[in-house]
């Protein structure tokens, strides 16, 4: 398992060893003493699954004042997933990084509590998978629009195919 640092060094992209052959394959979506040694090492409370179709972008969501870690994969298709950097005073405060996760590579993100979380689905459909760190709480939910200028994402689909919430068409900017 290979635990890579991102542009941003609390994100984490990792890359599972999987063991395949003709019969299918096996590996560790999780295994607490490695993760930890990775620097992810909070305890997780709640598993989410979201199925998808192409185009629909869920996010940018976080909690505000009980912050989720999340651990994210795609079981089932292929993601661009995003984490925004919302750590008031932090180095990086409103950056981005994003990568595919896909269920070929099934490559996984660790998005850090303090951080927007989102994706946007590019294969026909997805299954997403999230391990979280924390409740989720809808009292406590904060979100910032996905096309944010001062942000700046780069979705790697086109604007006309994005799918949003009601929710998510409302959302605020993060006033940088």
């Amino acid at each position: 398992m290979t635990f890579e640092p991102t542009e941003i060094p609390d994100v984490i992209h990792i890359i599972p060893d999987v063991y395949g052959d003709q019969r299918g394959y096996f590996l560790e979506t999780f295994q607490q003493e490695r993760y930890a040694e990775a620097g992810i090492n909070l305890p997780f409370v709640q598993d989410n699954e979201s199925r998808s179709r192409r185009g629909v972008l869920r996010g940018l969501h976080f909690q505000k004042t009980q912050p989720q870690g999340k651990l994210v994969r795609v079981i089932q298709g292929e993601a661009f997933d995003v984490a925004v950097d919302i750590r008031l005073g932090s180095a990086t405060f409103g950056k981005w990084v994003g990568r595919t996760l896909n269920s070929d590579q099934k490559n996984q993100l660790w998005v850090p509590p303090g951080f927007a979380h989102g994706f946007v689905v590019l294969s026909e459909s997805c299954l997403f998978s999230y391990k979280c760190s924390a409740y989720y709480n809808q009292t406590d939910e904060g979100g910032i629009i996905w096309n944010d200028p001062s942000i700046g994402i780069q979705w790697p689909i086109d604007n006309s195919e994005i799918s949003l919430s009601d929710k998510d068409r409302e959302l605020p900017t993060l006033r940088v």
